[in-house]
């Protein structure tokens, strides 16, 4: 568990982070942003491998774990981008190694689009620059409303999620992990910390909406990875590769949506490679 930090995001929203290992003003900083329905410490293992060499912070994003829920929002990606923003501001982490996973990768790269003078370096971790779709939002809202809450134990959670749940193709023993994660005791049971109204009004911001644009205008060394079974396909993320200014790839085998927990050893060998090779002496 990272040290737990409370920070003032977008519109003064407490929000809050851990940070991994001793933090050190001189060393680089790393902010890790979490994908939608996730929490910041499912970066820990990231988060302890990177903080020998970088001051390293995982944020709840807005909606999300332990942060702020404004009941009205705004939840577009142009707040959740200030938030990231504050963040690094506020924490004196810039110029950051800005990683994220889905919802987070969409986060880090507006940020770096909007302030190239807080970003070094960038990870795109499975998250597509084209539009979900309508039709995408209708079956995720049947989904989050076909969860069997509240659940009777926290093995229960870990069991539907990664291995009953309809709409998996095969037993996925981290995304069991992931949700298990973001579940806490509530009356009655087991439920998400979040609110799953909230989760389809942040998905709206990239269901709806394409952000090549954006894409088009980071300047910083980026890395754009998938799973080579994830929800990010192979011919997008070379076109989102294209698009960047400065642009590479990398793919990771026997990974689905969560390549850093699924795949650990081999997320952490992809990191290594683009830190080590790209940007940071």
């Amino acid at each position: 568990m990272g040290r737990v930090i409370e920070v003032a995001g977008y519109g003064e929203l407490p929000l809050v982070a851990r940070e991994f290992g001793r933090g050190s003003a001189s060393r680089p900083g790393a902010l890790l942003l979490h994908g939608l329905m996730g929490h910041g410490e499912h970066w820990a293992e990231t988060g302890r491998w990177l903080a020998p060499r970088f001051r390293t912070v995982a944020l709840d994003q807005r909606g999300h774990g332990r942060s702020g829920k404004p009941p009205a929002g705004p939840f577009d990606p142009a707040a959740f981008a200030a938030d990231a923003e504050a963040v690094v501001e506020r924490l004196g982490l810039g110029p950051v190694l800005l990683v994220g996973h889905g919802l987070g990768a969409l986060t880090a790269w507006r940020l770096a689009a909007r302030r190239p003078d807080l970003v070094r370096a960038l990870v795109i971790c499975e998250m597509r620059a084209s539009a979900i779709g309508a039709e995408a939002q209708r079956r995720w809202r049947r989904w989050l409303g076909s969860w069997p809450l509240p659940f009777a134990s926290i093995d229960e959670v870990r069991a539907w999620f990664g291995e009953h749940d309809p709409t998996l193709r095969r037993p996925d023993p981290a995304r069991g992990r992931f949700f298990a994660e973001v579940m806490a005791r509530r009356a009655g049971g087991w439920r998400p910390v979040f609110s799953r109204e909230q989760i389809l009004a942040v998905r709206e911001g990239f269901a709806f909406d394409a952000h090549w644009e954006e894409l088009a205008e980071v300047s910083c060394p980026t890395l754009v990875v998938r799973g080579v079974d994830g929800e990010l396909g192979r011919a997008e993320a070379q076109e989102m590769v294209r698009v960047l200014p400065r642009g590479s790839y990398a793919d990771i085998p026997g990974a689905g949506h969560l390549p850093h927990m699924e795949r650990a050893t081999a997320w952490r060998a992809t990191l290594r490679h683009f830190v080590e090779g790209a940007l940071i002496p």
